[in-house]
């Protein structure tokens, strides 16, 4: 019998979304209220002999207890220790996931080999790759492979047994899906494997001090294949995300129990590998300059860096009865509270177009500050009026129509001006008291008609300066 009273071998149904087991299965999750996410797993183990622990619970008073700070291992590579809060955790376990082919095997090689370079020995393990076609990539980036072994197994029992005879202070599993445990039932992937494996991960590595990066496969909605308690367990998730037309990759985090969840790191994949790009913001602009209509900067904060994200929309009649609202980068909902505004508190009448918005660079923004450049490119398509390219817009929009301060907006003007632009529109009761360069212009607003108003004014026909690195 099992802890729970079960006998050993059972059948349950376990949500994909939340992780919650159920004995028969549900056409609606009781959980997370999702429809068709019950999966049927097997659970049956083989029963094993009883043995007794060895090993001892200690109990100690939370003010007894002395810790000193986090000691980290820093890789070259400055996208990647931003993201991951200053460099890998010893004892921590990574989940990194991401589309096929987006490039994290290639990620975790360079990976391997920083830390190599940083005199630790890595353990490289593949499940669905030979160590040849490993040794074909890290030729392809100029990968020696000094300290860097290859294990090419599936059976993570062999596989936790080289562990212990090489003692690594870094680990790669690529992927858990790949890998199964030979005494739990069920194919390698089923979710009972996934999570039984990542748990023994995630023990050998608290036991040991050493640092585990496992991948994961994602589905076709853009999530780590799984049950949400896989990303329960480990300490740090990671995505890895661009477009399969473009060089550029996103490394975003969306948990880390050491650091900020909300930075991202940007790569351009080239010849040798992935390479962190020093100033995003310029990639960001890449293509913007001159007058255009419907498109605006916006200064944004991503975790702790001031980015400048290109924000476009396109309204147009509708030839249906009822108007589309699509929203590429930014919160669905937002864009509806701020297309409201727009009609109710502006006059725009805006019932009968469809409206568009769109960020360009594959970046996801979802605070507020980015309410003013949205409402301001809507109007811009619109009106048919072309914004000052030279002119950048912060500010979190009410439901009264009224312009309210976001946090941190020195640092968000001072980003702009630094790329070359001369004024930043801005809600007047955040204008106050800002130390911002000489020739950036701070042009507050009260509400958004106000706003509106003064960015559709004067339009100016000189590109902003271009900015080295």
């Amino acid at each position: 019998m099992s802890k729970a009273g079960r006998p050993t071998g059972h059948t349950v149904y376990v949500c994909q979304q939340c992780g919650r087991e159920s004995l028969q299965w549900l056409g609606k999750c009781p959980g997370c209220q999702q429809w068709n996410t019950l999966v049927e797993t097997s659970v049956a183990v083989k029963p094993r002999p009883a043995r007794k622990s060895e090993r001892q619970a200690t109990v100690q008073e939370l003010a007894d207890l002395e810790v000193t700070a986090t000691d980290r291992l820093p890789l070259a590579l400055g996208e990647l220790d931003r993201v991951l809060g200053g460099g890998l955790v010893p004892g921590s376990l990574v989940l990194v996931g991401g589309e096929p082919g987006i490039g994290k095997s290639t990620l975790l090689l360079q990976v391997a080999a920083l830390a190599a370079g940083a005199r630790q020995q890595v353990v490289y393990v593949s499940g669905e790759e030979t160590q040849r076609q490993i040794k074909l990539r890290a030729n392809r980036l100029g990968i020696r492979g000094d300290s860097i072994f290859l294990i090419a197994e599936t059976d993570l029992s062999v596989i936790m047994t080289q562990l212990e005879g090489l003692s690594p202070g870094l680990v790669i599993i690529d992927s858990i899906q790949s890998v199964s445990l030979p005494e739990l039932e069920g194919a390698a992937g089923s979710i009972a494997q996934v999570r039984e494996c990542t748990m023994r991960l995630m023990h050998w590595a608290k036991g040991g001090g050493a640092t585990v990066l496992i991948t994961g496969h994602v589905t076709k909605e853009g999530a780590i294949a799984g049950p949400r308690t896989l990303e329960h367990i480990v300490d740090v998730v990671l995505y890895l995300e661009g477009e399969s037309f473009s060089a550029h990759r996103l490394l975003r985090c969306v948990k880390n129990r050491f650091g900020s969840t909300n930075e991202i790191g940007v790569f351009e994949m080239k010849e040798p590998g992935l390479v962190e790009v020093a100033n995003p913001s310029q990639v960001f602009l890449s293509q913007h300059g001159g007058e255009t209509v419907g498109s605006i900067v916006v200064p944004v904060l991503l975790g702790s860096r001031p980015l400048l994200i290109e924000v476009q929309a396109l309204t147009n009649p509708t030839a249906f009865g009822l108007p589309r609202r699509t929203a590429n980068g930014v919160d669905f909902n937002r864009l509806v509270l701020i297309a409201a505004v727009l009609s109710r508190r502006v006059g725009l009448h805006l019932g009968n177009q469809d409206i568009l918005v769109n960020l360009t660079g594959g970046v996801r923004v979802d605070e507020p500050a980015a309410d003013l450049g949205i409402a301001l490119a809507i109007a811009s398509s619109f009106r048919d009026a072309p914004l000052d390219p030279l002119t950048a817009a912060v500010g979190e929009i009410g439901l009264s129509g009224e312009l309210r301060p976001v946090a941190q907006l020195e640092r968000r003007v001072n980003e702009a001006a630094r790329l070359g632009f001369k004024r930043c529109l801005l809600p007047r009761a955040g204008d106050h008291g800002l130390n911002v360069p000489v020739g950036m212009q701070l042009v507050p607003a009260a509400t958004l008609r106000e706003a509106v108003r003064l960015a559709l004014g004067a339009v100016k026909s000189e590109p902003p300066d271009q900015v080295e690195g």
